[in-house]
Parts: C-alpha cells; sequence; structure tokens
C-alpha cells in the first residue's frame, strides 16, 4: 500500500474542530405574533385600580339624594368632592371621579340653600309672648258693710286741671342754624357778631336773618372763653403781640369780640 504524498510545500494543516449548528427559531403559525413583555410597543398596559373613583361615585350619588337635607346632604357631599379631588390625583378613573365631584358640589350647594332657608323662616317667626293669667277682679281685703258704704258714699269732684299751652314748634332751618352756630362756637371759637355773619352769609351758610338771630341768641357760649382760645391761637401760629391780637379780636373785618372779650383774652393770655 502506498501512502498519500503530502502536499506542496511539506506542510500539513489540520481541520477545525466540528461545532453544532445555531438553533432555529421554532416556526410561528401564520396570523400569529411573538409574545411581547409588558410595557412593549403595542401591549395593552395593565389596568390601574379604581377604588376611589368608584367610592367618589357612590358617595356623589348618596349625597345626591340626600342632598335636600340639611347639614348631612352638605356632609356627605363635602365627602364626595374629596374622594374625587383624591382619585384624580392618583389618575384614576376620570369620568366616575368628575360624576362624584359633580354630584356632591351640588348636594353641598342644595344643603347650604335648604338649611338657610329653614334658618330664616325660623327667624321670622314672631316671639310667643308669655302667658299671663291676670285676674281681673281682685279679693276684697275689707268687709262688705264698708265697701257697700263706701260705694253709697258721692264722690268727691277731682279739680281740673287746665292744660299748660303747648310751645311753639321751633321751625327746621332755626334748629338748624342753632346746630351750625354751637358747631362753629366750639371748633373755630368764633364771637357772638361772627357766628351771625357767618350764618346769614350768601358765601357762608346763607340762613335767614330770622333764623340766625334765634340760633346766636339760643346759643349757651362762652364768648370770653371764645376769645381766650383765639388769642392764644394767633400768638402760638403767627407770634403776634399782644396788642395785634387786641386789634385783631375786635376789628370788624376780624374776630367781632366786644372790648370787654378782647380784654378779657389778653388778660388771661398767659395763664
Amino acid at each position: 500500500m502506498t501512502t498519500p504524498e503530502p502536499p506542496l510545500g511539506g506542510q500539513q494543516h489540520p481541520q477545525p474542530p466540528y461545532q453544532p449548528a445555531a438553533p432555529t427559531q421554532p416556526y410561528a403559525p401564520a396570523g400569529t405574533l411573538p409574545p411581547q413583555q409588558p410595557g412593549q410597543p403595542g401591549q395593552p398596559l395593565p389596568k390601574k385600580a379604581a377604588g376611589l373613583a368608584i367610592a367618589a361615585l357612590v358617595v356623589g350619588i348618596a349625597a345626591f339624594l340626600t342632598g335636600l337635607v340639611p347639614v348631612l346632604g352638605a356632609i356627605i357631599g363635602i365627602a364626595a368632592v374629596v374622594l374625587g379631588i383624591l382619585a384624580l390625583r392618583k389618575q384614576q378613573s376620570k369620568g366616575m371621579s368628575i360624576a362624584g365631584i359633580a354630584l356632591g358640589g351640588v348636594a353641598v350647594i342644595s344643603s347650604i340653600v335648604v338649611t338657610a332657608g329653614l334658618g330664616a323662616a325660623v327667624s321670622s317667626l314672631p316671639d310667643a309672648a308669655p302667658v299671663a293669667a291676670v285676674s281681673e277682679t281682685a279679693a276684697p281685703s275689707e268687709p262688705a258693710a264698708e265697701e257697700s258704704s263706701a260705694a253709697a258714699a258721692p264722690a268727691e269732684e277731682e279739680p281740673a286741671v287746665e292744660a299748660a299751652p303747648e310751645a311753639p314748634a321751633v321751625p327746621a332751618d332755626y334748629a338748624t342754624a342753632l346746630i351750625k352756630a354751637e358747631m362753629y362756637s366750639e371748633t373755630v371759637y368764633m364771637s357772638k357778631a361772627g357766628l351771625y355773619d357767618q350764618l346769614t352769609s350768601e358765601y357762608g351758610e346763607k340762613y335767614s336773618a330770622e333764623a340766625a338771630q334765634y340760633a346766636v341768641d339760643t346759643l349757651q357760649a362762652d364768648y370770653n372763653a371764645n376769645a381766650l382760645a383765639k388769642a392764644k391761637t394767633y400768638r402760638d401760629t403767627m407770634a403776634m403781640s399782644p396788642e395785634a391780637i387786641r386789634d385783631q379780636l375786635t376789628s370788624e373785618y376780624g374776630e367781632q369780640f366786644t372790648p370787654e372779650e378782647a380784654e378779657y383774652a389778653i388778660a388771661n393770655l398767659n395763664s
């Protein structure tokens, strides 16, 4: 037997070891898709829990049915609104959550309106007057004989009392003129003549001469004190001398106080 001759070059190359072929995918029947992992495109997401949304809807229906009950309907309605808001925040069923909120809100409004109406109706009822048993006849405290003798005696006639004549009513403009005069005397410290001019002036109060005269004659004012207050005002705000203050107080274009009132003011200026 002859041995095979080595190839040219005198070198032999060893054959590579045997490797098994990679397994093939099993054949999928036509019209079917390979299984997909949850969350992959085309795979439906698992349904979320809708407990709060269902509770909001149920409580909302109960609130709607009891909405006309004072206070109770409002409490149940508020609970339905709170459950609906919590369900929306947890991204549960939007339709049931909104329905529960709407029904609860209607129940709250209805209950508040009914409660307010009942309160108004109760407050409008007249207060029940206390019933008091009043005896119209008093038990006789004296013997019947004395009572009969007193009834037989002629009643003494009471002297007629003449009604005092009613004071004439003060006209409205006279009364308001007096109020104005009192205000000017207490706040601006005006003299009697100054008050009269202010009340009758066309640039002042425009009262009639009669109303102004009634006001200054009726007013109980301390014109010496008014003159002193005016004198201190001129001294403190305008730094006037006593003689200048005297002239200002008695001037017909100034305060129109009497010389006696001005003298009182100057004498007590430093008091």
